[in-house]
């Protein structure tokens, strides 16, 4: 009674609900990031993390795409942050 092609990839999301999903802040369409099983709305700079294969569309849950990690291997924020 398995048929694959109503069985969604195991790396993702059924293709036919990236479809119909937009983003809840901008109502915009969404773009798959398969290697980062995400889900970027590209207008509010939010990556929407999906979780065995249910895109999880909270904002609070959303990564911020503005707040990439460093990749100079830098840890301190620019702009002088403080040191303790």
């Amino acid at each position: 009674m398995t048929d694959t092609a109503e069985t969604p990839p195991s790396s993702g999301v059924d293709p036919r609900l990236l479809e119909i999903l937009i983003c809840p802040l901008t109502r915009m369409p969404l773009v798959y990031d398969r290697a980062a099983n995400e889900l970027i709305s590209p207008k509010a700079r939010l990556a929407y993390p999906i979780r065995g294969g249910i895109p999880i569309m909270l904002e609070e849950e959303a990564r911020d795409m503005d707040a990439l990690p460093d990749l100079s291997g830098n840890s301190e924020e620019p702009g002088g942050g403080e040191s303790k």
